[in-house]
């Protein structure tokens, strides 16, 4: 371990291997507390390189609790940590391509920059979370989506987990979230909080055979909020677009606002699945599903995808979805 830090602190990048076989050290009781913490600052002074972005990633989905959806399944997750407290924009973007027939494995946790996050308003409705695959299996079956909180497919994260909150900052964890779904959807639509993550995922992403699709709002959001020009990247390349490309005005910061509480947040939630948000709500879910639709269905124009979101979602069938998962 001596030698390790020794390369770090020459700031000399850890090879892929390395960063896998680190962090595995650190879920098995290899390192103390100490020297986590101390790991842990020197990716707050650099950034991560791709390979050791993809060790990590690796290591994680090694140590994850496996789930085998049997079929093409995709993700809409973002990283957090933008600090912009939207509304659960990808949660309801994910019940509205479920309702549009693509199964969804969302991979979630509790917010991050957020007031409520995925697992929060999930848990505040009252979705029991699990790791039981019959469950989830069914869940697909009956509702083409499920839920896959994070904690429970990532027990060997626990013991850094108290090092993370006493560091109280942001950390490269942050980033691995979208990367290790314990599913391994074939498609993934995922919001990123700066363009360098952007480019780190889009050159890890584009050796696998997947389709994605990276989202930056130039204004630092991690999706699409309308509130500015949005960067793409994917596995058909790189484009910007603006707000009149997903058909909506441009929105203010004001519109996307998720509330002061979990409560508040729930209530915004549940308001915009029964057709009862404003025009920016659905706006944004719209371009955000949409999106995630055209990742899955890249023969088909954006366009139409948004529109096809902004009719499951006004139409209440994206409701009768949650309403059947929470009763799956």
């Amino acid at each position: 371990m001596k030698k390790l830090f020794e390369q770090l602190y020459a700031h000399q990048p850890l090879s892929s291997e390395q960063a896998r076989e680190v962090l595995i050290a650190i879920t098995e009781g290899a390192m103390n507390p100490a020297q986590i913490a101390s790991f842990l600052t020197v990716y707050l002074m650099r950034p991560l390189t791709v390979e050791e972005l993809e060790g990590f990633r690796n290591a994680m989905l090694e140590l994850a609790v496996p789930f085998e959806a049997g079929r093409f399944c995709m993700d809409l997750c973002g990283t957090g940590g933008d600090s912009k407290n939207t509304f659960n924009i990808s949660t309801l973007s994910s019940l509205v391509v479920a309702a549009s027939g693509i199964n969804v494995t969302k991979h979630g946790n509790y917010g991050v920059s957020s007031i409520s996050g995925s697992s929060n308003v999930m848990e505040y409705f009252g979705y029991q979370f699990t790791n039981n695959p019959e469950t989830l299996l069914r869940q697909l079956d009956r509702c083409n989506i499920c839920f896959l909180h994070a904690p429970l497919f990532h027990p060997a994260m626990k013991s850094v987990a108290p090092i993370r909150k006493e560091l109280g900052v942001k950390t490269f964890f942050n980033m691995l979230g979208p990367l290790t779904n314990p599913a391994k959807p074939a498609a993934q639509c995922t919001g990123v909080f700066n363009l360098q993550v952007a480019r780190l995922y889009h050159y890890l992403l584009e050796k696998e055979n997947k389709q994605y699709t990276i989202i930056h709002s130039l204004d630092g959001y991690d999706e699409i909020s309308l509130t500015s020009n949005v960067r793409l990247l994917s596995h058909t390349g790189e484009s910007i677009l603006n707000p009149i490309d997903f058909n909506s005005e441009k929105l203010l910061e004001s519109d996307l606002f998720g509330g002061h509480t979990i409560e508040e947040s729930a209530s915004l939630f549940i308001n915009i699945l029964e057709g009862k948000g404003t025009a920016a709500q659905v706006a944004a879910v719209s371009a955000n599903a949409g999106m995630a639709i055209k990742t899955a269905k890249p023969q088909e124009s954006l366009s139409d995808c948004i529109e096809q979101a902004r009719e499951l979602l006004q139409s209440g069938r994206a409701k009768e979805v949650f309403k059947q998962l929470l009763a799956a």
